[in-house]
């Protein structure tokens, strides 16, 4: 990332957190603002996305798993908080008669914490270095991902008695005892995900303009011209990879939190695939697009969900179709360009292509 770009991209940030602490709570009625905290939830994933597939060319489809593995380690112990004494519920109607010996972690806070941030990005640097050790890469590494969504949401809803199978885990009001459904509540953690969103930001900054960034754009670029440089590509790619299942399980555990359940479809094919759409129509060399991709195609899916039920879907789909085809650094393209002239007649020539 040039200097000026990377300027531009430190300023997009912060206009845009700021926007996010002021503008965005007084504007927003408190449902408004609660479907925002499920969109910013969505933004940590596609961070990861950016550094992932923009900065080191590894398109993965399968985000979901670490979102949705950070998302139901704290439903784990929210359940187990809001059923205490007795078991979960779905447990108790598929017969099981002891709390499974892999729940008893999650009983406790800590312990919870320290597996979302752990667990995910341990799994994720284990199975990526593996497969990159092979040499496996480009649509291959997206494949192999995409089937892994796949089988964990099978996985999850064969395991009625463990995971609440395809309902997922729901009716969970607390945390340590304090109502977390309530409107000041839902504004309260409204914040919180926000300042942990801009560390998030600042760390996902701080790796594009280190040496690491540099290296991992080389490695998009000539992958083997690095490796014959001496460096170990496969633990370089690996190692931002579960960088980026780190901060995917943020976002899945805020998930959790802000809409009271976690449920099988955020694993899945589609949601992952969803993530990437984040990133993409955000623009995937973006920090800062990444969070307004979230929030944009979420509100406009909402909007279009109740606005047109049917045709919605569709119109979208060729929306988004048109847009990063016509402009491929997407959102942020409008504020990289710097309003440069030879980037405007580019736009305006793919559109008159286009049209």
């Amino acid at each position: 990332m040039g200097t000026q770009k990377l300027k531009l991209e430190v300023v997009g940030s912060l206009v845009l957190l700021a926007l996010l602490l002021t503008v965005v709570p007084m504007a927003l009625d408190p449902f408004r603002l609660n479907l925002m905290s499920k969109y910013l939830a969505f933004a940590f994933v596609a961070i990861g996305v950016v550094l992932t597939w923009g900065y080191g060319g590894m398109l993965s489809l399968g985000q979901g798993i670490f979102f949705g593995l950070g998302g139901y380690m704290l439903a784990m112990f929210l359940k187990l908080e809001a059923s205490a004494p007795e078991l979960p519920d779905f447990m108790v109607w598929s017969s099981v008669e002891q709390l499974p010996l892999w729940w008893a972690p999650f009983q406790h806070l800590g312990w919870t914490l320290l597996f979302i941030a752990v667990l995910p990005a341990a799994l994720a640097y284990l199975f990526s270095y593996a497969v990159f050790k092979k040499r496996v890469s480009g649509v291959y590494f997206s494949i192999v991902t995409l089937a892994l969504a796949l089988t964990m949401t099978v996985l999850i809803v064969g395991q009625q008695g463990d995971t609440g199978g395809a309902n997922g885990i729901t009716d969970f009001r607390t945390l340590l005892q304090w109502p977390i459904t309530t409107e000041a509540a839902q504004r309260t953690l409204y914040f919180v995900e926000v300042f942990v969103l801009a560390g998030v930001m600042g760390v996902a900054l701080f790796v594009a303009r280190s040496r690491l960034g540099k290296v991992l754009i080389a490695i998009r670029d000539q992958e083997g011209r690095v490796r014959f440089s001496g460096y170990n590509t496969a633990h370089i790619k690996a190692a931002v990879f579960a960088l980026a299942a780190f901060f995917s399980a943020i976002g899945g555990a805020f998930y959790a939190l802000q809409v009271g359940l976690i449920a099988p479809n955020a694993i899945g094919v589609v949601a992952s695939v969803e993530m990437v759409i984040f990133a993409a129509v955000g623009g995937r060399l973006s920090i800062a697009g990444a969070v307004l991709g979230a929030v944009l195609v979420g509100f406009l899916r909402s909007w279009l969900s109740e606005t047109f039920p049917k045709p919605g879907c569709t119109f979208w789909a060729h929306c988004f179709s048109s847009w990063c085809w016509c402009c491929r650094t997407a959102c942020s393209g409008c504020w990289t360009a710097g309003g440069s002239i030879a980037g405007e007649k580019a736009l305006r020539l793919r559109c008159a292509q286009w049209s």
